[in-house]
């Protein structure tokens, strides 16, 4: 009786779940629909204008920025993750400072966006306008470099833990060869957990294509198209951010128009991830 209770709380609670993520993309579409049916999807997603005076609306400047600003996060962000994953999954697992360092790891996931976009205000900021990448120092590369620091654990924890199961008979065979350390990892460890690394760093790309408030504190939140690294910027998510409040009638729409491409899109990255995980794991 108690199983079968339990059984029907589980299945209610995966019903659930179920029902409001539908819910949320039926409310995406209902909403979006005013916007695609005035200007027409593909030049909605292709078009550059912004301007509430003629009420022209289109998604490609922050298409853009949430492009650049994720692309160039991930790029800064593979040489520290990795290099954290394999101190944690390879070269120090089950010591105490792989304990202590991810405890730190886990302790970056756990710290608010709005946290790290304080920090980056006014501790990068400055730095930035030091080095003249320009007068306020918003902009992609600010934006980007915070970024990359906030996806560093998603992907420096899932990495490390394919790194750790890597078979010990494959990197003793390779050590009864003559191979060093490094060898062994170049040559065993990274090839056979690379599916698993590959999968870490599309949720770590997932993650910051959804960011928000750090990088609506730290882009410059301009609705032009960023053609340098130095330049502001707008994402998807940080333009819904700083102007839902005050629209209203199509601008609205196309607020929520810009939300639905980015549901579909993050969806869209994490079903790849899921799908090279499940191939791993098998």
């Amino acid at each position: 009786m108690k199983d079968k209770l339990f059984n029907g709380l589980l299945a209610i609670a995966g019903v659930v779940i179920i029902i409001i993520s539908a819910g949320i993309l039926y409310a995406l579409t209902s909403e979006s629909i005013p916007a695609f049916k005035e200007f027409g999807v593909w030049n909605f997603i292709t078009s550059s204008a912004w301007e509430d005076r003629s009420d022209t609306f289109g998604a490609l400047p922050f298409i853009t920025g949430t492009l650049l600003t994720s692309i160039l996060a991930l790029l800064i962000c593979i040489p520290f993750s990795l290099s954290v994953a394999l101190f944690n999954g390879e070269y120090f697992r089950g010591k105490k400072i792989s304990r202590i360092v991810g405890t730190v790891v886990d302790l970056l996931a756990g710290i608010p966006s709005i946290v790290y976009g304080l920090w980056g205000f006014y501790t990068v900021r400055p730095i930035m306008i030091t080095l003249g990448v320009n007068a306020q120092g918003f902009g992609i590369i600010l934006a980007s470099i915070v970024l990359a620091i906030m996806i560093i654990p998603y992907a420096s924890s899932l990495s490390a833990e394919f790194i750790s199961m890597v078979p010990n008979d494959l990197k003793e065979g390779a050590y009864s060869l003559g191979a060093t350390r490094l060898e062994t990892i170049k040559a065993i460890s990274i090839p056979s957990a690379g599916s698993g690394i590959f999968a870490a760093y599309i949720l770590a790309f997932g993650r910051a294509l959804g960011e928000t408030m750090a990088v609506t504190m730290l882009i410059g939140n301009t609705n032009n198209i960023p053609i340098n690294l130095s330049d502001t910027g707008n994402t998807m998510a940080s333009v819904i951010a700083n102007q839902f409040g005050e629209a209203g009638g199509i601008k609205l729409s196309s607020l929520f128009a810009i939300g639905f491409l980015l549901f579909l899109i993050t969806a869209i990255i994490n079903m790849i991830a899921k799908v090279v995980i499940n191939r791993v794991s098998r």
